[in-house]
């Protein structure tokens, strides 16, 4: 497992990394997926390293409240609520993560269809 200087989303939080931003706050960064799985792609992520979402809310419960708030706004911001978005988290190799620092996927801007092909 990454984190600290290894990390992807720590280098980006550093500034090491560019990124679009779309939204910051003292403890989250939202900014554009670099491979959109739809017109609107945002990745949410906390300031500080947890390797995923479980680990997040077991530390720090009011920060992972803080992501879902920076994903909330940046729903609204993108023009999202009114015809639905997706918000996911994947959790662990079999839930597809790949860069093991806690992260919400905001999607949007058409239909998504189901979540899991059959």
């Amino acid at each position: 497992m990454e984190s600290g200087s290894d990390c992807l989303f720590c280098r980006i939080v550093a500034g090491e990394i560019p990124a679009t931003v779309v939204r910051e706050t003292d403890t989250t960064l939202a900014f554009r997926d670099i491979n959109p799985q739809a017109p609107v792609h945002v990745l949410v992520i906390p300031k500080e390293h947890h390797a995923d979402v479980v680990t997040l809310a077991q530390a720090n419960p009011a920060l992972a409240g803080e992501v879902l708030g920076t994903a909330a706004a940046v729903a609204e911001s993108e023009g999202l609520r009114a015809d639905g978005f997706r918000l996911i988290f994947n959790t662990g190799p079999y839930g597809g993560q790949e860069v093991f620092h806690a992260h919400a996927h905001v999607l949007g801007g058409e239909p998504l269809g189901p979540m899991r092909a059959r």
